[in-house]
């Protein structure tokens, strides 16, 4: 009779300690927005966001949220007379990873009337892609209220 006192204290304690660690606060713990099931598009949505106002300022050809595909139409700088750019960008996962953002770029300068190709530095490509990946995260980081 004295081994079970012990035995019934010690589940009577460990089922107290359960509930109370049940409801100290009610607290859940908040979901991870850049998960790929939260969004309705075939891609990430921070990634896909963060593009679109990235190259707001250049017009759009086309947009495919389901194929993660931005193409803008060539712009023209209003600084840099006689030269144009068109940007590709490309996602290719629903994850908010660097190897899932591809951003190609096109140039051209005007030679006597005409239109031709010219190289692009890969630093412009490279920094387009941080400014895309910078945007991206600072949206998840407000989206699940993250502190910086």
């Amino acid at each position: 009779m004295t081994l079970q006192f012990p035995t019934r204290l010690l589940a009577s304690v460990a089922v107290i300690a359960a509930l109370a660690a049940c409801s100290s606060g009610n607290k859940r713990p908040k979901a991870d927005l850049a998960a790929s099931k939260v969004t309705t598009i075939g891609v990430n949505a921070y990634l896909w966001r963060a593009s679109l106002e990235t190259l707001s300022f250049m017009p759009l050809v086309q947009t495919d949220s389901n194929g993660g595909v931005i193409v803008t139409d060539w712009y023209a700088n209003p600084n840099a007379a006689g030269e144009r750019m068109k940007v590709t960008v490309t996602i290719l996962d629903q994850d908010l990873r660097a190897d899932a953002l591809r951003v190609a770029a096109s140039r051209q300068v005007n030679q006597a009337g005409q239109w031709v190709d010219a190289p692009v530095q890969a630093a412009t490509v490279q920094k387009l892609e941080e400014i895309i990946l910078t945007k991206a995260r600072d949206l998840r980081r407000m989206a699940i209220g993250e502190k910086d």
